[in-house]
């Protein structure tokens, strides 16, 4: 691994992203988003990052999904819906309603962003993921989205959508990467803030 930059490897199914920074030791730990983020000494092996990793899976996945299932618990019967606090339906559980409701706004954000970079996707999945809000493979042109993003504020579905559809331009994360994407979604580290945050704290009472 070279200096400055950052990698992504996998504890198990888990992408954790790797980071080399001014520490002593390897240090693991799951944002509020959910994702995971390993800090490594700058000269740090890959392989031994990856060792550690495969040492701490059961830890990082018994977090993982603690930290996500958090914010679909409701409190005092409200949960976070479109960045406001809203009651839950009688009979209906938090992801169902996500589901829904990602189904029901996903087609109007997925024809603007395509119109916007030009591009579109060959289909569209909804997903419960733990680590991830989106993820795409360009060679088949599929994007998958994670049905939590309905518990945010719109404006980060449409950054994740944008972020999708840019990389069947551009896979990797490089320059023209960020370049593309600012195209349909100017304001990339506004949305990034808010979806590592808990989403209760981005959220209004309805």
């Amino acid at each position: 691994m070279n200096a400055g930059r950052t990698y992504t490897l996998q504890a198990g199914s888990i992408p954790v992203e790797v980071e080399r920074k001014r520490v002593r030791r390897l240090n693991l730990r799951v944002r509020a988003d959910g994702s995971a983020h390993l800090s490594v000494p700058w000269r740090c092996p890959l392989a031994e990052a990856q060792r550690f990793l495969d040492e701490h899976e059961t830890w990082l996945r018994e977090h993982v999904a603690r930290r996500t299932e958090r914010d679909a618990e409701p409190c005092d019967g409200l949960i976070p819906l479109w960045g406001e606090l809203a009651a839950l339906p009688t009979g209906s559980s938090p992801d169902e309603l996500y589901r829904a409701e990602l189904a029901a706004r996903l087609p109007e954000v997925a024809a603007r962003m395509e119109a916007a970079l030009d591009v579109r996707a060959s289909g569209w999945q909804l997903r419960d993921m733990k680590t991830r809000w989106g993820s795409c493979t360009p060679r088949t042109g599929r994007i998958r989205v994670n049905v939590r993003l309905a518990a945010f504020p719109p404006t980060c579905l449409d950054y994740v959508v944008a972020h999708e559809l840019t990389h069947l331009l551009e896979p990797s994360h490089d320059a023209r990467f960020h370049e593309l994407l600012s195209r349909a979604y100017p304001d990339e580290a506004a949305a990034r803030a808010i979806l590592r945050r808990p989403a209760r704290e981005a959220c209004r009472v309805a």
